[in-house]
């Protein structure tokens, strides 16, 4: 229960239920929920009574700031500036935390300062960057190459929006000029998308048919002559090139002047929204009046932007995007202007006591992670402090609000003590509690039940090595390119490095990345440390063995790069040019490893699915109990208060899912010979596709550890098997597709999908008399026994080791959740509350054994 822990130093007295406080400075317990439309603030308030009871000290709610509309995750943030609406606003988040705070509990709130949604027509500063270029007064809150290497989009932002080839759509009438009368403003609308038309091209939508006006109007009229100087005031504004800051606001300045002219003369004036109609007409056509596709796409091109097919974004997008979401483009939060407009309304929550913690999503996106940590503990620091806001944490005045960092670490990897925060948000734990679960004396012998079963072995390092340059060579081709050529630059300035080719050196970079050992370094102006270097070395090192190069000096270069090891005589524009690259170059290889390693080898290499896990990594089998004592250690004497987390949003399957395939490494007699049972009983469930299998047997393999891992708990009806056969090809379309190996995401192929789908669909006919399922359930039953078992040990874990315990929504009690969506699916809160009364009503008295109250609660479970 809530009181049971006591006061500490850390979190202060008790503070009695039903009393407004601020709650503890440091959580106890935090629990996750994940918020949108379908869930909004109100509904999270009816639980804030559950939460008290069930003894967590802080609600830790996924993104709250103003969504794309719809969203399902709040991450596609459009405004920092307000709380979504569709989640009940700011007074709705008042509420909540108010009722929090009167049950002794507090609000951590997960931030997003990496990336925002674009495209669509609802952020401000995006929309002015399309009108206005590099002009724009956002135009530095974005990271975007506006001098990239294609001289046809200097100064210009792809958008690869398009369904189809830019001249198709042009010619199909679906890029259409639109006119916002109450703006004055023209546009440019693609289905959901609005492109603005830079005011200095309005000249060219107004102008060409003004003589009609004028036969209409008269020359000499007060109206046609204001439109006539309306018009060449739009031409007249400073350019969109524009570098010098006072032209830049006369530009801002005057653009919206005139905009507004133009919208009370068409308000005011039948005959001018006559002429603008027109003026439409001229480029969208209408009946009996053909479109001019010629006009629309020399119109295009005066602009700060350049629509395009939707798949050239991966050779040619000059914005810096989140992993390879074109709709997702990444903040300069290394900009003073752009921290402060993104954090204002947060560190505004803060101080009034509203939010007592911050989750930071996607650390490793950000420029310099440690600056942006500092900043953000100083912007807080710099509040007055308020009577109940604790003055330290035990880490000193540099850590005032309690941060966690979503930083994935590689086995041997620590995150760096020079940051001020609380420790990781626990993908480190996850990886320990799942290895430390695992019999890690078989690892071997699943190994070679896995290669029969393929018919062929997996080098596990060769396959990580091979996603991230099919990432590097698809996905993220561009942000490569971009990396290359500015090397290029630095190495042509140089007479003792411009023979390296710009193919030489885009090769080296590439092989060094795939070659990484861990997301990413974090040199700074100052210099490498020494963790830096060994990396970098040890990427240099492997990827000179594997090049192929005549001169692998290129290399050389590439690694005195990176750690900024600039020669003497070398000026100051050099080394700030080396500095550009090689912060830049750190920002590159994260999204590489994540996309690689998570996205891809992790959905391909199945010795046991258990494993590939975020944070964690297939290839390492088992952890030691002494080294799980080494890390809680480590972890009390450094990072006492990180998170410690077992499932997440991020999670590509449940903890309880992962438990139950834990359970297969004890077991690789049994399972090799259900194995092969079941892939004989089902081969004539299976399809040719192309002359090959499907499934495969590798997707097959994947299959029946999810079934075994997922199977729901108790007899299921046909509606319940129908549900949970629906749940698993959705799964398997997913990982099949991330895998992209048969099929993918940007190419997906529809015959193998289907022939997937059709063999799941075989799995779950005729139940009562299938050879599979009367072999598969009995050893489900028992995988599911040991998976309770390991369920309990991790939570054990979880709740008794150094660290703040986090409870993803609904895993307080058996979760079989898998990948996203499927996570996110509502959880069934008045079971929870049930379950929690029957626990309350039980807990032992003091003359009561622990054991006979357990006995006690089982009883009462078996009975409903």
């Amino acid at each position: 229960p809530r009181s049971a822990p006591g006061p500490t130093p850390e979190t202060g007295p008790e503070i009695p239920p039903g009393q407004p406080c601020r709650g503890p400075a440091l959580p106890r317990a935090t629990y996750r929920l994940q918020l949108h439309s379908g869930f909004t603030f109100n509904d999270a308030l009816e639980l804030v009574p559950y939460l008290a009871s069930l003894g967590v000290s802080h609600c830790y709610l996924s993104p709250i700031l103003k969504a794309r509309p719809g969203s399902t995750h709040g991450y596609d943030i459009v405004d920092h500036g307000s709380v979504n609406p569709e989640l009940g606003g700011e007074a709705g988040f008042e509420r909540l935390a108010a009722a929090l705070r009167a049950n002794g509990m507090g609000v951590v709130l997960d931030l997003v300062p990496n990336h925002m949604g674009v495209m669509g027509g609802d952020n401000a500063w995006w929309l002015d960057v399309l009108e206005n270029g590099p002009a724009a007064a956002a135009a530095s809150h974005f990271d975007i190459d506006w001098l990239p290497a294609k001289d046809q989009l200097r100064g210009k932002v792809l958008l690869p929006t398009l369904g189809d080839h830019y001249g198709n759509v042009l010619d199909r009438g679906e890029l259409r000029l639109a006119f916002d009368a109450e703006q004055g403003a023209f546009s440019l609308d693609y289905y959901e998308h609005r492109f603005p038309i830079d005011p200095r091209e309005y000249p060219l939508i107004l102008g060409p048919g003004l003589g009609r006006l004028e036969t209409r109007l008269g020359s000499e009229t007060p109206l046609f002559l204001e439109l006539a100087s309306l018009i060449t005031a739009f031409g007249h504004l400073p350019p969109r090139s524009e570098t010098d800051p006072e032209r830049r606001m006369e530009r801002q300045r005057d653009k919206e002047q005139c905009k507004h002219h133009l919208a009370r003369i068409c308000q005011g004036s039948a005959d001018i929204a006559w002429y603008l109609g027109e003026c439409l007409r001229e480029y969208n056509g209408a009946d009996g009046y053909p479109a001019n596709p010629e006009r629309l796409h020399l119109l295009l091109e005066a602009q700060a932007y350049r629509p395009a097919f939707w798949r050239v974004a991966a050779d040619e997008i000059n914005y810096r995007r989140f992993f390879d979401i074109n709709d997702l483009a990444s903040l300069r939060q290394e900009q003073a202007e752009v921290f402060e407009a993104s954090h204002r309304l947060v560190l505004d929550l803060v101080r009034k006591g509203l939010v007592e913690g911050l989750r930071i999503d996607h650390p490793d996106g950000l420029y310099d992670p440690r600056d942006y940590f500092c900043r953000l503990q100083a912007a807080v620091r710099a509040e007055p402090a308020g009577p109940d806001r604790a003055a330290s944490d035990g880490g000193g005045s540099s850590r005032p609000l309690w941060l966690v960092a979503e930083k994935i670490l590689s086995p041997h990897e620590r995150l760096r003590e020079d940051w001020p925060v609380h420790g990781t948000t626990g993908y480190d734990f996850t990886a320990l509690c799942s290895g430390v679960l695992v019999d890690s004396g078989n690892g071997a012998a699943l190994e070679r039940i896995y290669g029969a079963h393929l018919g062929e072995s997996i080098d596990a390092d060769e396959l990580v090595y091979q996603s991230k340059k099919l990432i590097m060579k698809s996905a993220l081709a561009s942000e490569l390119n971009v990396l290359a050529y500015q090397l290029s630059r630095i190495a042509e300035s140089d007479r003792h490095t411009r023979d390296y080719t710009l193919n030489s050196l885009r090769s080296a970079l590439a092989e060094v990345v795939a070659c990484f050992p861990v997301y990413r370094t974090y040199v700074t102006a100052d210099g490498a440390s020494p963790e830096d270097a060994r990396h970098v070395e040890r990427a240099v090192t492997a990827a000179k063995k594997r090049s192929l190069a005549a001169d692998t000096s290129v290399f050389d270069f590439v690694h005195d790069m990176l750690l900024l090891r600039v020669g003497d005589g070398k000026g100051p524009e050099y080394r700030q040019q080396a500095v550009a690259f090689a912060l830049k170059f750190q920002q590159y290889t994260a999204p590489v490893q994540a996309k690689g390693m998570e996205d891809t080898a992790c959905y391909r290499y199945h010795r046991l699915a258990s494993l590939s896990e975020v944070g964690g990594d297939p290839r390492r089998f088992g952890v030691s109990v002494a080294a799980l004592h080494r890390a809680n250690q480590e972890r009390a004497r450094r990072w006492p208060h990180a998170m410690l987390s077992t499932s997440t949003h991020d999670s590509k399957r449940a903890e309880d899912v992962r438990a139950r395939i834990h359970a297969l490494s004890e077991l690789p007699a049994e399972w090799r010979t259900h194995l092969q049972r079941w892939r004989r009983v089902n081969r004539g469930k299976r399809s040719l596709v192309e002359g090959e299998s499907a499934p495969s047997r590798n997707d097959e393999y994947l299959l029946y550890q999810t079934l075994l891992g997922a199977w729901p708990l108790g007899p299921l009806d046909t509606a319940a098997l129908d549900a949970f056969r629906a749940r698993i090809q959705a799964y398997m379309l997913k990982a099949m597709r991330e895998a992209k190996a048969r099929t993918s995401w940007i190419n997906p192929h529809p015959a193998y999908e289907r022939a997937v789908a059709a063999f799941v669909d075989g799995l779950f006919e005729a139940a009562e008399t299938s050879r599979f399922l009367a072999d598969f359930l009995p050893f489900q039953r028992r995988i599911a026994r040991l998976g309770m078992l390991n369920g309990l040990t991790q939570t054990l874990l979880k709740l008794t080791v150094p660290g703040i315990p986090d409870l993803y929504q609904g895993t307080e009690l058996w979760d079989l959740s898998l990948v996203d969506p499927d996570n996110r699916r509502p959880a069934d809160w008045d079971a929870r509350v049930r379950a929690l009364s029957v626990v309350e009503r039980l807990s032992p008295s003091p003359e009561a054994s622990a054991a006979t109250a357990v006995r006690e609660m089982l009883v009462e479970a078996d009975n409903g």
